[in-house]
């Protein structure tokens, strides 16, 4: 798919060769982002191909500084001209922009070094037919299931790509990273009584991904577990969210403890560092150098160098995301977490962040709830940055004398996120799927609106 090297290079070029450019024009300072992605997906309803889609993507996104001002400009040509535009009308924008007396490039001392290679991109390309066939056997499998009546599709996707950038502090970076995906949405049940579910796998190499069929299948099979759902009473009851959602909960914090939010002091937690807001023993890690994690990269989007942290360490918060900005604001460092969009400056944001595993397994969890909720579904998101208070549409299943029970649906799940997570126990089945992962996540003493 990527001629790598070559690739690499022409980036790193071009990079170089726009800094230059906007510092003779008058810049003080500039960095650039370079993307480029290239991507095929084909997607089927009832055995018949729907949407079948090929894409290619090549920008370079331009940061100038001139002493306290900045402008984000970007370009997706790359002659001679319209690069010379592009840093011209960059120049002009930051002249106009107001002042920011946070901004600024990365200080050297904090630049990533030792380039990593972190196995993001894999060698297989397959041809649109094939993700066609496997978009067809991952639905048909679906449709097997007894009790599926009608399908929203399977669908099959492969892409590459190629981030590089650059900065006239001396950094000059570059990775590359790709995904294969397999998914299926069914529907059970007929006229008012439908129900649907799904099940989805992606990951940046192809031999780790599951066979279409086994996707397909669980999708057709927790479509018909949800048939005949019932509302239940309003009351007050332990709340066990299944891994597949749980990672939301991680979200919150994520949202709570980014630098921009604290220094707007707009967090509930912003007053937290170094306090326990989690139960003793648990860890909340972010990890950009996992090997073929879908957000993992040895640099950030202001060139710092990254590393594994545990945000909570034994339930206590140990630092906020921040980027240089941020940090600046808040009179501390970068922990490595600037991103970027392509004409965007850089913000603070998590990588692979997880949960740690607890050592109960999901039966156990459950094993001692007379009566409680298990949530496979979450809809709808009221959360108050500022006070924590939480309130979610969600669906699954009753929890009865340890045992799942029937389905439930038409149900709300309220509480505050500074409780939540003080009552938080995890289960031990963590899995890698999605970029934020935590295992199933027990939460007792929450408040369920039903009828």
């Amino acid at each position: 798919m990527f001629d790598r090297k070559a690739r690499a290079a022409e980036a790193q070029n071009l990079l170089a060769d726009i800094i230059a450019a906007a510092r003779k024009a008058g810049a003080d300072n500039a960095d650039a982002l370079y993307s480029e992605s290239r991507s095929l997906s084909a997607g089927v309803r009832l055995g018949k191909p729907e949407d079948v889609e090929s894409s290619e993507n090549r920008e370079i996104g331009l940061r100038v500084l001139i002493g306290q001002r900045q402008a984000c400009v970007s370009t997706t040509v790359f002659t001679p001209d319209a690069m010379a535009q592009t840093v011209e009308r960059a120049i002009g924008m930051a002249r106009l922009a107001p002042e920011d007396k946070f901004c600024g490039l990365a200080d050297p001392a904090q630049l990533a070094r030792d380039e990593q290679d972190l196995d993001l991109l894999d060698d297989v390309d397959l041809p649109m037919a094939e993700l066609l066939e496997r978009a067809r056997a991952c639905e048909a499998a679906a449709l097997d299931v007894a009790g599926i009546t009608n399908s929203e599709g399977g669908s099959a996707s492969r892409s590459a790509g190629l981030i590089a950038f650059a900065a006239s502090n001396g950094f000059s970076g570059y990775g590359f990273g790709g995904s294969h995906s397999i998914s299926a949405v069914a529907i059970a049940g007929r006229d008012t009584g439908m129900e649907r579910d799904w099940d989805y796998a992606a990951a940046p190499y192809f031999s780790d991904l599951p066979s279409p069929e086994a996707i397909g299948r669980n999708a057709g099979e927790r479509a018909v577990k949800r048939l005949n759902p019932r509302k239940i009473e309003s009351q007050a009851m332990p709340v066990v969210y299944e891994n597949r959602v749980a990672n939301s909960l991680l979200g919150h914090l994520a949202g709570a403890i980014n630098g921009a939010a604290v220094a707007r002091g707009t967090s509930f937690l912003k007053d937290k560092l170094g306090e326990e807001i989690f139960a003793a023993g648990l860890d909340v890690i972010d990890d950009p150098l996992r090997k073929r994690g879908f957000r993992s990269r040895w640099f950030d989007m202001e060139g710092v160098a990254r590393q594994t942290r545990k945000l909570i360490d034994n339930g206590r918060l140990t630092t906020w995301l921040l980027d240089c900005g941020t940090a600046r604001q808040l009179g501390m460092q970068s922990t490595g977490h600037a991103s970027r969009g392509i004409a965007s400056p850089p913000s603070p944001g998590p990588t692979n962040l997880y949960l740690a595993a607890g050592k109960l397994s999901p039966a156990e969890l459950i094993a001692d709830i007379k009566l409680g909720l298990f949530v496979t579904e979450m809809m709808g998101s009221s959360v108050n940055g500022l006070t924590g208070d939480y309130s979610r549409g969600a669906a699954g299943y009753l929890i009865r004398d340890g045992k799942l029970a029937e389905p439930v649906s038409e149900i709300t799940i309220a509480g505050n996120l500074k409780q939540m997570f003080r009552a938080i126990t995890p289960a031990n089945d963590l899995i890698f799927k999605y970029g934020t992962d935590a295992p199933t996540l027990r939460v007792d003493g929450m408040t369920i609106a039903g009828r």
